[in-house]
């Protein structure tokens, strides 16, 4: 009886349950932050910023070039201006801001948690974020002037000593360096993490998209990565890789820098695409044409790319055999290129349409890509490049690549999954003037600019004498950029103005295709309390229909109930 007593006095070790740490809230929360969401709008917000000032910097050149013989800039400052203004906006906007879209919507679009590697994930933007500060921060000393390809030997120590190359080639280790985690983080998610029912033949045509777009990254970037190493040590540490008197080849960095160069080209468009086939068959309100040819088309365009480098080489000493062979793969690349944008018009033929912003952006899009992919056509013909290279007519052909496809399917991108990432609308009337603004703005600006190179204006110059038109073209092609610029403006105050005032969203208010439109606008830290099942590359339109058919027999609710009832 006592052993008993003492027993039930014996004292009980309580257990209280405590937080090692507080949870994290303000600015802290965002910096430290590993959560999908948050990292995709701390990369959408950053490269747009430097989109920002990757225009200003465009902007500036234009006005130099607006007159014959103008003194606004002088030769040292123009260089500079060109060299940052093309690193800018293809390693620290269009790049990274396809990652942007990737971290947020990936995980969602397939039924994730979140992506495979969190904490990695927050590295590869942090990479970012120092690859940006390292090359603007030149500009308190050096910035480069050697253009955003840095050719030797004007890129060597004997032509350019001071430091701007080399933050230049530092900011080309560190943004690599990020898009290559990313990219691996990418593909492991997309591998292993995809809901039930998802196979391959069910992924959304976004996710192929930025699946392509990790594998070329991880393919292309440790030539790039090789390259501008190999340029480090010839400048510093006594090595002669790209030196011709001392038995290198200036030649050898075009050839690595072009294997790059030109699946850097897809990196920054495939996702784009990705965008488009995820917005037209929406507002079309028809499922998209030709599912599989659209998947199959992004994987073999990822394959194609890394054929056809040499194109750009084509004015270099080349034998007439390697020259036909890198002309007949650049005509083939055309050919799954053409698949996508036939898709595309026959997904919108006979459709209910619905002329949201994102549409007109995405018709947008498919013109402007349209002009562009047919002078690439132009300019694949070798005889043909070597009248037009180093022109401006190459210029023009790059940017209705790369403003009008990759551009303007990120603006379709922001119109279209605003609402998911904040929970309100963006206004459809400020949408379409800046769409306006910018589709006539970038015409105005880069159309004319065929003709510019046609008449023989060389790019890369500062000045250029009042020969026959040159100098009206090149005034309306300035007063075309700041058309452009204005129409982004529209849409960046349109984004800070809706994202506190706008409309409350609701969870789909666009009557979506895909899994991201099944979760709460913003969706919760954890995405999806409960994971549907996937049945076909559609999965929210049969969601709805089960809805609908299991409240036949009463009165069916509001939409947001009737998915709640689903989840539950």
């Amino acid at each position: 009886m006592a052993a008993t007593t003492e027993q039930a006095l014996t004292p009980v070790p309580q257990i209280v349950a405590r937080r090692v740490e507080p949870e994290r809230t303000g600015w802290t929360s965002w910096v430290t932050t590993t959560d999908h969401k948050r990292i995709g709008i701390m990369y959408l917000v950053l490269t747009f910023v430097f989109f920002i000032l990757g225009g200003t910097e465009a902007l500036l050149m234009r006005l130099q070039l607006s007159q014959a013989n103008n003194t606004l800039l002088d030769p040292k400052t123009y260089n500079e201006l060109f060299t940052m203004h093309g690193t800018t906006m293809i390693f620290l906007f269009v790049v990274p801001i396809m990652a942007g879209f990737g971290n947020y919507f990936v995980p969602l679009m397939i039924g994730a948690r979140d992506m495979a590697y969190p904490k990695l994930n927050a590295l590869s933007f942090w990479l970012l974020v120092a690859g940006g500060l390292v090359f603007y921060g030149s500009i308190f000393f050096n910035p480069p002037e050697c253009g955003w390809t840095c050719y030797p030997p004007l890129s060597s120590k004997a032509y350019l000593p001071n430091g701007g190359v080399d933050a230049w080639i530092f900011l080309i280790h560190l943004t690599g360096l990020s898009s290559l985690v990313g990219a691996v983080n990418f593909y492991t998610t997309i591998a292993n993490m995809r809901a039930p029912g998802m196979g391959w033949g069910r992924l959304p045509l976004f996710v192929w998209s930025i699946l392509t777009y990790a594998i070329l990254l991880i393919v292309a970037l440790p030539v790039i990565a090789a390259a501008v190493t190999m340029l480090l040590t010839d400048r510093h540490f006594g090595t002669h890789f790209f030196d011709a008197s001392n038995g290198g080849s200036p030649l050898l960095w075009q050839h690595l820098f072009w294997f790059f160069g030109h699946p850097e080209v897809y990196i920054m468009v495939l996702p784009g695409f990705g965008i488009i086939s995820e917005v037209l068959p929406v507002f079309a309100r028809k499922p998209i044409f030709g599912y599989k040819a659209i998947a199959a088309a992004t994987v073999l365009i990822g394959f194609l790319g890394f054929l056809v480098w040499a194109h750009h080489m084509f004015s270099t000493p080349s034998p007439t055999f390697v020259l036909v062979f890198f002309m007949l793969g650049s005509f083939l690349i055309a050919i799954p290129t053409g698949v996508k944008i036939f898709n595309w018009v026959a997904t919108l033929w006979r459709g209910t349409i619905e002329f949201k912003t994102a549409l007109l952006f995405c018709v947008g899009f498919i013109g402007t890509f349209l002009i562009g992919g047919i002078t690439g056509v132009f300019l694949a013909v070798f005889p043909v490049d070597w009248q037009l290279t180093d022109t401006y007519y190459v210029v023009a052909h790059l940017h209705y690549v790369l403003m009008g496809g990759a551009v303007f399917g990120v603006f379709a991108g922001i119109y279209y999954w605003f609402p998911k990432i904040t929970g309100r609308l963006l206004s459809e009337g400020l949408g379409k003037l800046s769409f306006w603004l910018m589709l006539v703005g970038f015409h105005v600006t880069f159309l004319i600019q065929h003709s510019l190179g046609l008449d023989g204006m060389p790019r890369r110059i500062y000045e250029y004498a009042d020969v026959g038109h040159l100098e009206l073209y090149n005034l309306i092609s300035t007063v075309g950029s700041f058309i452009l610029a204005l129409g982004v403006l529209v849409t960046a105050v349109n984004v800070i103005r809706s994202a506190k005032n706008g409309p409350i969203a609701g969870p789909d208010p666009w009557k979506a295709n895909t899994l991201e439109w099944f979760t709460t606008s913003p969706p919760p830290v954890n995405n999806f309390d409960v994971v549907p099942y996937v049945r076909s590359v559609e999965p929210m339109k049969d969601i709805r229909r089960q809805v609908e058919r299991q409240m036949a027999p009463s009165e069916a609710p509001p939409a947001p109930v009737a998915e709640s009832a689903v989840r539950a």
